[in-house]
């Protein structure tokens, strides 16, 4: 691979597509470049589980002859773009990482994805996720364990860890995720790239057409996984706006999320580092504060804050795992004798667990919910954000289910994730790169805002990345 593609395969899609505007890049030259790091360096980290390469390069081309003939195009135009495999891609299979869907081709694209096509953007595969996003970590039975390009020895995270890892690695400048408990932040952070996930109803969400009541328990989003802030918000206002398709999508505010000038100075911040109730690894604990530290360099008005969450971390988890048991027994619980050889073990036993919860302990866990609610709600009456840790530990062998142990002591292995108490909010949030633990694994910072605040989110996300750089995983090179 020539050093000019690997250079383009690590610039930015803003860069990217402003070169193909400006006829300084082919589109077909770009689609190449990314096809062939990932043909050459995918078998090291299998981010990809299904790519289209002939189909992508089809698209450059036509992406080509536009720029060529002078015609008006898209922010994203003749850019590269992968697309998690829980969302469905027309023409492209979809296989939501298990074999019951192992030869399902969609034959309508997702909301957000047919917005990413009709900005320009070219999809070149689907992204590796665990069966049905049912994990923090990204591995299945069809397609196998997808690898952290820092240490491929280490989980990239989960559920969301294919496109994460297919970023980090500079096979595509950025992905369009899913997160339902952490699936953009979790992998975001363990990869070393930036990570946002909106407020709930900002993109629509048509993951389950059958079911389209089925995103708020608990609140499912659509997001961005990119390199760079200004990447993750071009993504994020193409996908943006609402749909009729989708129940709960919000009105368009009319927002231009692709111009985040204007400084963070006098910004009022809240650090909880720990939520008062997660234990925290000493590398990422170090990490994170000098990351608060750097906060203050930048003018913001940084206060250590007691979230003062009124439920015990169990009762937050099982409330949690209460709903997902229940989605997925929903969704598949009435077949389960029929499908069962087609399932993981582990999602099999969630269907059964759903298939025992009963009514009125669904509906307790609103008043669970709501205490949150009330508690972040408290938080950004005082604070213009939160800032916390995303994981509790950096990123673990793949032959554990969770970290084991941090600093000496034993923990749940869903101890190591600090973010599903926003999908219980809808809340917005993002995982900033901020550092590593000194066995050089990548730590995030999770950024947290009120409904609505994503500008806020990105523009501190920014000049954090501006003032104080993250470093890319450019060193991997063919």
């Amino acid at each position: 691979m020539s050093g000019r593609n690997d250079e383009l395969c690590f610039r930015s899609a803003t860069e990217l597509a402003g070169m193909i505007r400006q006829k300084q890049l082919s589109p077909v030259e770009l689609v190449d470049a990314c096809l062939q790091r990932i043909e050459a360096m995918d078998t090291q980290i299998n981010a990809f589980c299904t790519l289209v390469g002939d189909e992508a390069r089809q698209e450059a081309l036509r992406a080509e002859e536009a720029i060529m003939r002078g015609e008006a195009v898209g922010p994203l135009h003749g850019v590269p773009v992968a697309v998690k495999d829980l969302l469905s891609t027309e023409g492209i299979r979809t296989t939501f990482g298990s074999k019951l869907f192992a030869n399902s081709v969609p034959e309508r694209d997702a909301v957000a994805v047919r917005r990413v096509k009709q900005a320009g953007g070219i999809i070149v595969g689907k992204t590796n996720t665990p069966e049905f996003g049912s994990k923090v970590t990204t591995d299945n039975e069809m397609f196998g364990v997808t690898k952290n390009p820092w240490n491929t020895d280490r989980v990239p995270g989960g559920s969301s860890g294919g496109s994460a890892a297919a970023v980090a690695s500079g096979f595509v400048p950025f992905s369009v995720a899913t997160d339902s408990g952490g699936s953009i932040r979790i992998p975001a952070s363990a990869c070393g790239v930036y990570g946002l996930k909106p407020t709930y109803g900002r993109i629509p969400f048509d993951m389950n057409t059958a079911n389209m009541f089925s995103s708020q328990n608990p609140f499912f989003h659509i997001g961005a996984i990119s390199r760079t802030v200004a990447d993750a918000a071009l993504l994020f206002a193409v996908m943006t706006g609402p749909d009729p398709v989708d129940p709960y999508c919000l009105p368009d505010t009319g927002e231009n999320f692709t111009q985040l000038q204007g400084g963070v100075k006098g910004l009022r911040i809240g650090y909880s580092p720990d939520f008062g109730m997660y234990e925290i690894d000493a590398g990422v604990r170090e990490t994170i504060q000098q990351a608060v530290r750097n906060l203050g360099k930048l003018g913001c008005l940084v206060e250590q804050i007691d979230v003062r969450l009124e439920h015990s971390k169990a009762v937050y988890i099982e409330s949690y795992m209460l709903l997902m048991a229940a989605q997925f027994a929903n969704s598949f619980g009435s077949r389960l004798a029929e499908i069962e050889p087609l399932l993981s073990e582990p999602v099999v036993q969630m269907i059964r667990s759903g298939q025992e919860v009963r009514t009125l302990d669904y509906k307790k866990v609103e008043f669970v919910r709501t205490s949150l609610w009330n508690s972040f709600q408290n938080v950004f009456a005082a604070y213009d954000l939160l800032v916390t840790p995303t994981l509790a530990a950096p990123p673990f062998p793949h032959t554990q289910n969770g970290p084991g142990q941090i600093n000496g002591k034993p923990v749940h292995f869903t101890d190591w994730v600090l973010t599903p108490f926003q999908n219980f909010t809808g809340h917005p949030a993002a995982s900033v790169p901020v550092g590593f633990t000194p066995d050089r694994l990548p730590v995030g910072m999770q950024v947290i805002g009120p409904r609505f605040a994503e500008r806020t989110v990105l523009q501190l996300s920014q000049a954090y990345e501006q003032a104080f750089p993250w470093e890319m995983l450019s060193f991997i090179k063919l």
